[in-house]
């Protein structure tokens, strides 16, 4: 391993000292301007925020700092040398690390072979072989400095959740000796107690004199994590501010350009709980057992749990995407026999995954086949009526693009997550199936998203939502399930304390010693 490293020598930088200076940073894609005069200073031993909408600039002057797409305009000073990455491994060389929300790891391989690709240690050379001793010897030690010792450097990544192939990816940047490193969403598929080992990272990384730039949706982490903050508005620098002299509703407001009073909607004073949309009678595969719950319409219910406890899988099989083995899934008094998603839409299921990119979007498809793919693919004679009013539901959901026909691959987190709602309503559904619904969009977006499931519950729709903030399961749920190893932990009430949520999801406690 190079004695370079922080986990062998101590801070490259005294505390505080200026290792990155972004000054006047421009870029343009086709004449458009996505990012103009940034200023952006990172220092040894600091967490730094970054923060905005989707579509701000964000992940653009992230990829210039990291060597992806070069600066059309301003400068990059490194410890006071201006310079210029033309492809990531030079600003690697250089001491400046990403870690991106995109996972660039090689399933087949194991955790060393990914950390040290490329670069792997020779027995006799350059041209000797691999000496795989002291490739392990030097991941432990990697792991070592960053404090975990759970992982073993011979472990195929296949095998890692998601949790522990984030920390593989954040080995791999310190591995290069990074005096920076960037983080892109790091905990945006993470458990609660998943963060707080990526926390106890930072601070280790920090307490070495790393320079951290932190990019997060969620507003907790910055606050918690971050010295200073700066705010990205269209392509601007808003404001650079210590953390210190901010508040969440503020930071939203410098965000969002307008500030968001009550961030979850209350549920309307009109609204009522009508018939069971939805009801699951003892339902059980290789993922759940023995599951029953029932989903009124007019309802948001909540699905809360650790990862793995599942969720996700109940959803899947509710929709048809995972057999059913026994029990029943019953909508509207109906009993259904789903064994396929194409029958789950029939049934008016619909069913936003917590994966968009690889499961909810044709990406290299414009906005308006993607948006009209369900109908067209199940209800085709709707199709026509469909397209119609697609414009009217895209434009209420504040889609911003070009025009219907732009590639949704080009639009922000927030507005490919919104293109995704539009095809599902094109069904009409009775009930909504929400997976991790907020996940990687911003806090606009996430309002917007709110808004809207309250908006279908006024009109009738059950909403069964998926989430691992606590936050937004207590603030938008009418009743919380709660769910552990496969089964149905316990119910509580709205508006239940995090505390309470996640002593039913670990076991802590038992259903009958919450009520």
């Amino acid at each position: 391993m190079n004695d370079a490293l922080p986990t062998a020598g101590g801070p490259a930088s005294e505390p505080g000292t200026v290792v990155l200076r972004g000054t006047g940073l421009t870029k343009r894609f086709f004449g458009n301007t996505v990012l103009e005069g940034v200023d952006l200073e990172l220092r040894a031993g600091q967490v730094h925020g970054l923060v905005g909408e989707n579509g701000a600039g964000k992940s653009t002057l992230m990829k210039m700092l990291a060597g992806v797409h070069t600066p059309d305009g301003g400068t990059i000073d490194l410890d006071g040398q201006e310079v210029s990455f033309g492809h990531p491994v030079q600003a690697q060389q250089a001491g400046v690390s990403t870690v991106f929300q995109e996972f660039n790891l090689l399933l087949e391989r194991t955790i060393a072979e990914n950390i040290w690709l490329g670069r792997e240690p020779r027995r006799f050379g350059r041209a000797g072989p691999v000496d795989t001793a002291k490739m392990r010897r030097d991941t432990e030690e990697l792991f070592a400095g960053l404090g975990v010792h759970e992982l073993r450097p011979g472990t195929l990544v296949r095998n890692l959740s998601v949790a522990e192939q984030q920390i593989v990816e954040i080995a791999k940047a310190v591995s290069f000796d990074a005096r920076v490193i960037q983080m892109d969403e790091p905990t945006a598929a993470l458990a609660d107690h998943e963060v707080e080992l990526l926390y106890s990272i930072i601070e280790r990384l920090t307490a070495r004199g790393v320079a951290i730039l932190y990019v997060s949706h969620r507003l907790k982490e910055i606050f918690d994590l971050c010295r200073t903050i700066t705010i990205l508005k269209d392509g601007q620098h808003v404001t650079t501010r210590p953390a210190s002299e901010l508040t969440e509703a503020e930071l939203v407001r410098l965000m969002v350009g307008r500030p968001l009073t009550t961030f979850f909607p209350d549920k309307p004073a009109d609204a009522e709980v009508g018939e069971v949309r939805l009801e699951l009678r003892d339902v059980g595969n290789g993922y759940v057992d023995g599951v029953s719950l029932q989903v009124r319409a007019g309802e948001i219910v909540g699905l809360a749990g650790l990862q793995g406890s599942g969720r996700t899988e109940l959803l899947e099989t509710v929709f048809g995407v995972r057999p059913l083995a026994r029990g029943s899934v019953v909508v509207d008094g109906q009993e259904l026999k789903v064994r396929s998603p194409r029958e789950g839409v029939r049934a008016r299921l619909a069913f936003i995954t917590e994966d968009r990119k690889a499961k909810g979007l044709a990406l290299n498809q414009s906005i308006i086949d993607n948006a009209l793919g369900v109908v067209r693919a199940v209800f085709p004679g709707r199709t026509g009526s469909a397209r119609r009013e697609m414009p009217g539901v895209l434009s209420n959901l504040e889609v911003s693009a070009q025009s219907l026909s732009q590639e949704v691959q080009f639009l922000s987190g927030g507005n490919q997550q919104k293109v995704v709602l539009a095809r599902w309503l094109s069904i009409d559904p009775l009930v909504l199936l929400m997976d991790e619904p907020t996940r990687g969009i911003d806090v606009g977006a996430k309002h917007r998203v709110y808004e809207l499931m309250r908006e279908l519950t006024r009109q009738g729709v059950a909403v069964l939502m998926v989430s691992s903030e606590l936050p937004e399961v207590i603030g938008m749920s009418d009743r919380i399930v709660v769910m552990r190893d496969g089964r149905i932990a316990g119910e509580l009430p709205a508006g239940s304390s995090e505390e309470t949520v996640l002593a039913l999801a670990t076991g802590a406690v038992a259903d009958e010693d919450v009520a």
